[in-house]
């Protein structure tokens, strides 16, 4: 549906105050449990924020990508993980909504919609990250059925989603051309999760290992075309890619605005030490290239909204994930120099969020495939 600046901003201000409010005082003990915040699963069911991510068909709020993204910016300066939950549902719905059958959407988009399921996205191996052709995990048809072999590695949501989105290969001799999509429930017979990663940052989200053992799905789980995969894959991440700028980018923007409040506070040689030019000039440079990130990646937001067909989106997507995700881990380690020896220990958050930006430089696609990608796209338009 079409939304007004009004309504945009009042979403915004709700979404914003859930955070603040329900988010923000457990952000401290997620991170130093390191668990699963199922508490706040059922905040975001409760007041519908999962619908961002999905048209009013299929039980959304149909109001569109850049809200989402800003959404999720917004969620993420005040943890990382809480930003993720929102991230990924998104994430893990996408090959569904540019492969899947009516039928299949209708299976699955209203329960993620509502949030009464947790879905997950399944690319990753421990010998294929960057390089998603090298994969070894086969499918194999088997009448009404496909069988799954193989391991997927560092999954976001690994043991707490209902479904998960798995690339396999259908005919291993034929490189890119051989892999295939699925959609693989908890529950399929020979599907079970391995171990769980204990993470350097977004502690709260669960990162694991999905094992398929002879795990037999019906054949109409099938996403696409047999061999359709890796197309699927690249498309996806060119959508997916944006909402993990928006989370680097609202962790930059929350560290800014913990920074400034401390240096206001904080008083050294008889002033706040806001008052220091070289404070000054650290406050100045982090919000100055925090917001030229904003500008990107709300631009590629708005492109998403248009329907992403110009032939530069999936540069655009890339440089936005790039930009971001540098300026995250640029401007947190800043917010940690400027509070000092406070800004190393876990009392003030901007040593978490620190920790958390890391992650955004590495996942959907290393920052040196963004570099890649990036080259790649300029010199193919000369």
């Amino acid at each position: 549906m079409a939304v007004t600046a009004d309504e945009r901003a009042s979403l915004l201000d709700a979404v914003r105050e859930l955070a603040q409010q329900r988010i923000a005082p457990l952000a401290a003990e997620i991170d130093r449990e390191g668990r699963f915040p199922h508490e706040w699963v059922e905040l975001m069911r409760e007041n519908g924020v999962f619908a961002l991510c999905f048209d009013e068909e299929y039980g959304g709020t149909g109001t569109g990508a850049l809200l989402k993204l800003q959404a999720v910016e917004e969620i993420s300066k005040v943890d990382a993980t809480a930003g993720l939950l929102l991230a990924v549902q998104d994430l893990a719905a996408i090959p569904v909504r540019l492969a899947g059958t009516p039928e299949q959407r209708a299976r699955y988009e209203p329960r993620w919609a509502s949030g009464e399921v947790i879905a997950a996205y399944a690319l990753t191996e421990s010998e294929a990250g960057s390089d998603s052709a090298a994969m070894r995990t086969t499918a194999v048809r088997d009448g009404g059925h496909y069988v799954l072999n193989g391991a997927k590695r560092f999954i976001t949501n690994a043991g707490v989603a209902g479904t998960y989105a798995v690339f396999a290969k259908t005919d291993p001799s034929a490189g890119h051309a051989g892999v295939s999509a699925f959609m693989v429930e908890a529950d399929d017979p020979g599907f079970s999760v391995g171990r769980l990663e204990h993470k350097m940052g977004i502690r709260g989200s669960t990162t694991g290992e999905l094992l398929f053992d002879d795990c037999r799905i019906p054949a109409d789980r099938l996403l696409g075309r047999e061999g359709d995969g890796f197309r699927l894959a690249m498309r996806v991440l060119d959508r997916s890619r944006p909402g993990i700028a928006a989370q680097a980018l609202g962790l930059a923007q929350g560290a800014i605005d913990y920074a400034l409040a401390y240096a206001q506070e904080r008083h050294a040689f008889g002033k706040p030490i806001a008052a220091q030019q070289g404070i000054q000039f650290m406050l100045a440079d982090m919000q100055t290239r925090t917001e030229a990130a904003r500008l990107l990646l709300y631009r590629v937001g708005e492109m998403l909204d248009e329907g992403a067909t110009a032939p530069s989106f999936t540069r655009y997507s890339a440089m936005c994930k790039l930009l971001c995700s540098d300026v995250a881990m640029d401007v947190t380690t800043d917010a940690v120099q400027i509070l000092g020896g406070y800004g190393y220990i876990a009392e003030y958050p901007v040593e978490r969020m620190m920790r958390d930006a890391k992650i955004c430089q590495i996942y959907e696609g290393t920052n040196q495939i963004q570099r890649v990608v990036i080259a790649r796209e300029l010199l193919a338009g000369r």
